[in-house]
């Protein structure tokens, strides 16, 4: 896949880096121009310009890419101009970092696909995992619904998925469990499957049912 990456923050260059080593395409562009000439030996391609000009995004073949990734650091009106002029040239997909609220909500209004807050879904996370000490990971995915890494509930060991019936009892959907003895995964496991106390449940739900789960 072909990937722009606009910004080289913290973020954007962890974001650059990493879809360079999967295989992707990337092109990494930052108006500094040491940090350009500094990515040029782990992407495909570096640009130092500023991103807020339409002219400059039309110069990069933005119609091109399959993602754009915008994370423009605190300039909170760069980002928004760099997202809407994305927009108006037809990139396919915007996904853009934001730092407020308020910002996300102006960023979506002019373009953007989807919203990443790195800092709150962080804090999320974190005080999920302080607060409930079955949560191993918690993924934010729609608004008001999560996946979540949980150590079975002692109720539910040796009970079969079918015995637990998740989904009716709880509203949640298990996607996965993995096993650490032997260490293996078992994606969408069948109503016959016993919970042993070594299982990671892999849960899907609303926050209201997650929550109730983490409860017992």
């Amino acid at each position: 896949m072909k990937f722009a990456v606009i910004g080289l923050g913290n973020f954007g260059s962890n974001v650059a880096k990493t879809l360079y080593e999967k295989g992707n395409e990337v092109l990494a562009v930052d108006k500094d121009k040491n940090k350009a000439e500094e990515f040029k030996t782990v992407v495909s391609h570096a640009v130092s310009m500023d991103a807020v000009d339409k002219e400059n995004l039309q110069a990069l073949g933005i119609k091109e890419m399959d993602v754009v990734v915008v994370s423009l650091g605190p300039e909170m009106e760069a980002s928004i101009l760099t997202v809407l002029y994305l927009h108006e040239i037809g990139a396919k997909r915007i996904i853009a970092k934001a730092l407020t609220e308020d910002h996300a909500k102006i960023l979506e209004s002019v373009g953007a696909t989807e919203i990443i807050n790195p800092e709150k879904d962080m804090a999320i996370k974190t005080a999920i995992r302080l607060t409930s000490p079955n949560v191993l990971e918690y993924l934010p995915l729609l608004s008001g619904i999560g996946v979540q890494e949980i150590a079975p509930p002692e109720k539910f060991i040796g009970k079969s998925l079918r015995e637990l019936d998740m989904r009716n009892k709880y509203g949640v959907q298990v996607l996965a469990i993995k096993e650490l003895i032997p260490e293996k995964t078992n994606f969408v496991p069948k109503a016959d499957f016993v919970i042993k106390d070594s299982d990671i449940l892999i849960i899907m739900g609303e926050e209201k049912a997650l929550e109730k789960i983490n409860s017992l």
